[in-house]
């Protein structure tokens, strides 16, 4: 069992609160041996800027708020749960990463899409709005 350290609920809050400029927030690991996650960032330049803070050796979970959409009555805000494992993460902590996402979702419960990525290229923009889009099932723009 990972335990959860600092205000990950209010960050998480936060994240959801479409009147908030906050739009993800990342979760590492306390120390290398440690199954302890705490909130190491949260930010508002949304995706690239989420990706800037991925560590090629540290496992992280991270969850952002994308806005998908064409016009005003179609744009949503979305929710996406990503687990990190980059290609430098040792044997081990790779292992328990799939143990420890689910006390992550004890209190990241809300997400259209969760997706494992093990470097940044699994994380596109457009292929993560495309998941975003079947997801939401009604898609009247046919671009999907």
């Amino acid at each position: 069992m990972v335990q959860l350290e600092g205000d990950i609920s209010a960050a998480y809050e936060d994240v959801r609160n479409d009147k908030t400029d906050t739009n993800w927030l990342l979760l590492e690991y306390a120390d290398d041996k440690s199954d302890v996650l705490r909130l190491s960032a949260t930010g508002t330049g949304g995706l690239d800027e989420f990706k800037g803070k991925l560590k090629d050796d540290q496992p992280a979970f991270g969850f952002l708020r994308i806005t998908i959409g064409n016009d005003e009555l179609s744009k949503r805000a979305k929710f996406v749960l990503v687990s990190w494992c980059g290609p430098q993460v040792k044997v081990m902590r790779k292992a328990k990463l799939s143990v420890h996402i689910a006390d992550v979702k004890s209190v990241i419960k809300n997400f259209a899409v969760e997706i494992a990525a093990g470097s940044k290229e699994d994380l596109r923009e457009g292929e993560i709005n495309l998941l975003l889009k079947k997801a939401m099932g009604a898609n009247y723009d046919r671009s999907v």
